[in-house]
Formats: structure tokens, sequence, C-alpha cells
């Protein structure tokens, strides 16, 4: 048969049955027409069974081959749709955003050789309108330079923004302002500063002279004039407006504490804080307790958790959902049923603060309401200012040994197999220059991990051609030392050569970082020249390997590995982890709580928490058997009086404290100890007593953990750990398992709020 098209198609089986359905019979395809059109008019009848959750009646049970699946959905009586509550626009004004606040700059960013460049990287918060931007910018340079041939460049996400010459008096600070167009600011921004330095008038031959140089002094500043924007309080913009990724300020959270304390709310606000430490990541969160809203700044955001009648401040709030009799009513006006979880948004203090309410009629419904919140797949779903939950999805416990952001468990993977600080696969990555920067990737073992002798990569590798074979090579380190590398011996390029690397026994740490690094020289320089070097190119391909002989073991008890957050983070869903407080805790018990909630969010990534909290009465038998443990508390109040029994440090009554064989009373006492002992339960799991004398002593622990200047300053040297004497002092030797914390300082912290490079 020959096609109606201008190209014959080859005549297959499945063409011959297309054309012998076409040579059918007139009654034939009526017959077919009928029976489809009463198929369809049969399924326009059948109920949905996601919106109705009813089953029908003439459904044979073995209707699919699929898996059986729960189709049935339960649903309430919905009220009308209220307005979007909307949150009040600050005043205009102007925001400095200085240098000296990014942990990079301290007290300069030098520039050196012939050209240099230096780069800082900042936020736009979303409710920002932005009406003009300036970057002020104050210098100084060596002498040696000419001002004809010398010059500062500023940049804006690749965008030149103005240059000024390097023609400053020897000694004088130079200062320029540069207008920023404020088309060219994105939600992540790039300031980039170029260096251009030539201490001749002809040539410059060697780019290694001392005198060649330029330094921004950390006053350089950003100014921002801004109209801040009204925000509508809808959750299908969570985490935001609770907590704002791209803020220049910490975020700020208040919790309306209940007038009595249960373990429905002490276990909730903890796993709440747990899941905005793991949104936060490096960022910083200061978090308090209030007893009314009124206490509540314009910059913080308020979290209600509980029952309207542990909450009764919700009678007051306008809300979205009718209550009566301390019961929420659906849109019948009926009580929502035990467990249905409510989640609403809403405002306070005239519109100023944004309030976040987890509710419902029972402890059952808020503690889902709040685990709808913590599990980030759930919370996707969440749209409009108002969700009730009526059901949430249980989420399996990880492997004990698959941890986000570390190695795959596995002894065999590839470099695909890790993950970009975007969270995204490597692919080939490529280079370009002669100072091209590395690529660079965390290497992070389990903490338990010991690297064996006889782990080795193997690097896949391609670089173009016009490279000098007697200058350029490429180059593996770990933590910047160099494990090795291959020389580029091909003038004319090479594509996809391997190379095995060793790497040493137990050189892979839970913070370690892979360097690949090409140094490509060109065969021919040019002098007073940079574009000569662009032709040259490296790639790293990501099939690139690595054969690790490993092994499981950790010395414990050791507080270093409290870095990594272990054991106490093994699941990464926390399920292991059990937080005890007193039975009656005050508030520096509480904000203890959530410090340590949030700290052990920053160090775990999974898709939900699942770690509990109890008051010491409460624990069960058989938590207290089978978790990790962490006590907080005083001395007289302290939940797990065995931990000041074991050995090394005990803190007793009336002020005394006993090491060994020595004993002393010391007036006042407000130090905190941190000490860490095996479980008197269970002796495969671990007892954290987080304690002091003193609710100041508590303070001090509680800077320590939250301050990752003072956190990851938590060092072990052959079995012993340091104790803090004052400030940045380091003194006195103590057992790895117990860490004194006293008189931190507020004021010499850096922080890493506004400038993105804080890793």
């Amino acid at each position: 048969m020959t096609s109606q098209f201008p190209f014959r198609f080859p005549q297959s089986s499945a063409v011959n049955r297309a054309n012998q359905r076409g040579n059918r019979s007139p009654q034939m395809k009526l017959f077919l027409c009928r029976l489809l059109l009463g198929l369809s008019l049969a399924q326009l009848a059948t109920p949905v069974l996601a919106q109705t959750g009813n089953t029908p009646t003439n459904a044979p049970a073995n209707a699919s081959t699929n898996p059986p699946t729960n189709t049935a959905t339960k649903s309430v009586a919905v009220p009308a749709a209220p307005k979007t509550p909307v949150l009040a626009p600050g005043s205009a004004g102007q925001y400095v955003l200085e240098f000296n606040r990014s942990p990079i700059v301290s007290n300069r960013l030098r520039l050196e050789s012939i050209y240099d460049e230096t780069r800082l990287w900042f936020t736009r918060p979303r409710h920002w309108k932005t009406d003009t931007v300036k970057v002020q910018l104050r210098y100084r340079h060596s002498p040696a330079l000419y001002a004809s041939r010398s010059n500062l460049t500023v940049l804006i996400n690749g965008t030149s923004i103005g240059s000024v010459p390097l023609n400053q008096p020897e000694g004088r600070v130079g200062s320029a302002i540069f207008d920023v167009p404020v088309r060219l600011l994105r939600d992540y921004n790039e300031l980039a500063i170029a260096a251009l330095q030539n201490n001749s008038p002809t040539c410059t031959q060697d780019p290694y002279d001392p005198s060649l140089w330029s330094e921004i002094l950390p006053d350089s500043k950003i100014v921002f004039n801004v109209q801040p924007q009204p925000v509508s309080l809808n959750f299908d913009r969570y985490p935001y407006p609770v907590f704002d990724t791209l803020s220049l300020e910490p975020n700020q959270i208040a919790y309306l504490q209940p007038k009595t304390l249960d373990e429905t709310w002490l276990t909730t606000a903890a796993r709440f804080q747990a899941s905005l430490g793991q949104i936060a990541q490096y960022r910083a969160l200061d978090s308090r307790l209030v007893d009314t809203p009124d206490q509540v700044n314009d910059a913080e955001r308020l979290v209600i958790i509980g029952t309207p009648n542990e909450q009764p401040i919700l009678r007051e709030l306008e809300l979205p959902v009718a209550l009566e009799n301390r019961k929420l009513l659906d849109g019948n006006q009926k009580a929502l049923g035990d467990d249905v979880g409510v989640l609403l948004m809403t405002t306070v203090n005239q519109g100023k603060t944004p309030v976040l309410v987890a509710t419902g009629n029972t402890a059952q419904a808020v503690e889902k309401a709040v685990q709808f919140m913590v599990q980030a797949p759930d919370r996707q779903l969440g749209t409009g200012s108002v969700i009730f939950v009526n059901e949430v999805t249980a989420v399996s416990p990880p492997p004990l040994r698959e941890w986000r952001g570390y190695l795959p468990p596995t002894d065999r993977f590839q470099l695909s197999d890790l993950k970009t600080f975007e969270d995204k696969p490597y692919t080939d990555v490529s280079v370009r220059g002669s100072h091209a920067p590395a690529l660079e990737f965390d290497f992070r073992a389990l903490p338990d991990d010991r690297i064996l002798p006889g782990s080795s990569m193997t690097l896949r590798y391609s670089y173009g051609p016009q490279v000098n074979p007697l200058t350029s090579q490429v180059e593996v380190q770990l933590d910047g030392v160099p494990l090795g590398g291959a020389r580029l011996t091909s003038v004319s390029g090479a594509n996809r050569q391997s190379l095995r690397i060793d790497i040493p026994a137990e050189s892979i740490k839970p913070n370690s970082k892979m360097q690949i690094n090409f140094r490509l020289d060109p065969r021919e320089r040019r002098s007073c020249s940079r574009v000569t070097d662009q032709q040259l190119w490296g790639k790293i391909h990501a099939d690139t390997s690595f054969d690790l002989k490993r092994e499981q073991v950790a010395k414990l008890p050791d507080l270093k590995l409290l870095q990594a957050g272990y054991p106490f983070t093994a699941p990464q869903d926390l399920s292991s982890t059990a937080i005890v407080v007193p039975d009656n805790p005050n508030k520096a018990d509480l904000l203890l709580m959530l410090e340590v909630s949030e700290r052990l969010g920053r160090l775990s990534r999974y898709d939900t928490v699942q770690f509990s909290v109890y008051r010491a009465g409460q624990l069960p038998e058989e938590q207290r058997q089978s978790k990790h443990l962490i006590g907080i508390g005083v001395q007289a109040k302290f939940p797990f009086p065995e931990a000041y029994q074991a050995d090394n440090l005990a803190l007793q009554n009336l002020f005394s404290r006993q090491w060994r064989d020595s004993q002393v009373q010391t007036l006042p006492d407000v130090e905190g100890v941190i000490k860490a002992i095996f479980s008197p339960w269970n002796p495969d799991r671990m007892l954290l007593a987080l304690t002091s004398q003193t609710d100041t002593g508590l303070d001090q622990v509680r800077d320590l953990i939250s301050r990752d200047p003072l956190f990851y300053q938590i060092e072990r040297s052959s079995g012993w750990a340091a104790v803090w004497s004052d400030l940045a002092d380091l003194a006195m030797a103590t057992p790895a398992s117990l860490l004194v914390v006293s008189r931190i300082g507020g004021n010499w912290i850096s922080s890493c709020t506004s400038w993105l490079h804080c890793r």
C-alpha cells in the first residue's frame, strides 16, 4: 500500500495491523464506538476515591494487578476560605553591610601579584524593595605602583560597576563610591574586587614582586536604601517568613511558653527547633521563650504550640478557624476530630509580628500538626494560611550509616555519587586558565570510620593542547595536604587519562575536603599579558572512582565526636536519642533544650525528626534502656544523678568539686560542665550530661553549643580535651569525656549571618 504522505513508511507488522483495522466494516466501527462511549460514561459515574473515601460496592477485589493501596482519605468540613493575613511592612530606611562582618575579611582583604581578585557573597532579603545600592570602598596600596597601569575594578554578579586608579600617596587611605544598578541584584549576590598592579611604566616582569600589593580595609561597606514590602503569610513559601534564608541578620524565634509543661509541648517544640536547625545550616538563629505576645519585638517570629486549653491566648488572636469552649470548630461549627491537627498563620502587634500556630483539640492533634512541619516531603504540600492535618506519613528510619553529605556507605563509589554544595550530583567539571581554582568538595568520613592502608582513588581527567609539559601538572590534595599528582606530558592534549593515588590510613576525617587542581602553564609566554592562558583547559570526569578500605570503630567517650553529633545523630532522623529535663524545668533548662535540639538539627540531614523529650519522672524505662540520653539541668535537679558518681569530675552539694582525690569548694561556681559517659542502663548507649551548679553555668553551656567558633574548637589530643578558662584562651587538660565551660564573652565571636562564605 502506498502512503498518502510524500515519504514511504516500512511495512512493519504494526502498520499491517493498522491497515487491517482501517479495512473493518462500518457496522463494526459503529459497534466499537458505542462500546467505548458506554465505558467512558461508566467511568464518569464511578466515584473518585481520593475525594469521597468510598469504594464502589461492585468493584472486584482484584480489579487491578498493582499492589493494593489505601486510596481512602480523611477530610474535614473546612470553613470558608479566609482572607490571607498580611505582615505589615516596616519603615523605609538605610541598611549598612560592612565587610568586617564576613569571617574571611578579618583585618583586611589583601590583593597581590600583577593580577588578583577577591570575592564576597551576600544575600538580598525577600521583603526588600531596593531603591539604591552603593559600594563604598576604602583601600590602600603599595607606593611602588604606577597609577596609569594599576587599578581596582568592582564587579557585581560578573558585571563591572566601575574602576578606580591606584594613585594614592604612600600611607594614605583611598576611598571610592560605586553605584550598583538595582537590576543587577539577585537573591544571592557576588561582589568581586579585581586588582591590576604594575610597578613599571612598561612591563612588570616578576609577578611575585613583594611590592605588588593593595588592601581593602574592613570598614568598607555596601549601603542599601530599601523599602520593606508587605508579606502575605502563606504556607507555600515556608519556611519564610518564620525563617528567612536570605536574611542579613540572625533570624529570631520566640516560643510562647504554655502555662503547664508536658511531654507533648517539650517534644514538639524541640523537634520544630531541630527542623529549623536543618533549614538554617550555617545561618544564625536566636531563640527565646516569652510569656505573652506583648513581649515579642518586631524582628522576632512568634511560634505558638499547644491546644486552646494549654494556650488560652489563642482566644484573643484573629484566627481563621472558629473557637468555642476551648475547642476548634470545622466548617459545620462542630468540634474538630481529636486526631486533626491545625496549622495557621496570623499576626500580632498591629500586624508587625508573624505568628505560626500549631494546634488542635488534643495533644495527639498538636503533635501531628508539628510533625507535618518537620517532615520535608509533607510540608511541600502546604499552601494557604490554614492547613488541616488529617494524616502524616510515617517515615522509616534511615540506615544507621547513611548520612547525607558524608561518604557513601559502600567502599567503592564515584565522584558522581557525591553531592555539590547545591545538593546535586557531580558531573564532569572543567577549568580554564593558568590560575584556575581547584575543584573542592566534601570528602567527609563518618565519625566511626577508620581508613585502613590500601585505600586509593583513580583520577580520570583530560586536558587540552598547548600546555607546557615541563611545568604543567594535575594534583590531588586532602585537607590541603598533597596526596599525589602527575605531569601533563602531551603538548597535543590528552583525553580520559587515569591516575591512581594512594590515600593514607586514617587521613579522612568527618570534616575533610578534597581538592583537585590543574596547574596549567602555556608553552609560550607573552610578557605582560594574561590572555595567553585562556586556551588552556582541564577536565575532571565524574567517573573518578574511590576504593576505600575501612572499618567501623570509635573510641568512646570522646567529646570531639560531638562536632558530628555522634553517636546521637545515628541514625540521622535522631530516633535513637532522648533528651531529659528536670521534673520542673525553668527557662534556663528549656533554652538549653532548644539549643541542643537546634544543634542536632544542624548536624543531621533527613526528611523527618524523631527524637523525644521527657521530664525526669516521665521517662519510660524502655526509653531509658534503649536510647542515647542527653540530660539537662543543674546539679540539684539533674535527671541522672548517676552521672555525678562516675569517674573524673564530680559536682557535689555546697558548691564542692572533686577530682580523683582532690576536693575543693568554689564560690560562686558559674561554670558549666559537659560530660559524656556510658549509659548506666545500657553499655551500648551514651549519656551526655549538660550541667552546672547554677543557671548561669547552664547559660555558658548553651553559649558553647550555639556558637560555631566555640563548638568546633572542642579538640582531642592524646586522649585529652581542652578546658575554657577565659574567652579564647585554652588551658588545663582534662579527660576527653569532660569539658568545663566558663566566662565565654560575646564580643569577640565573628558572625556568619550576613555574608555567605561561612563554611
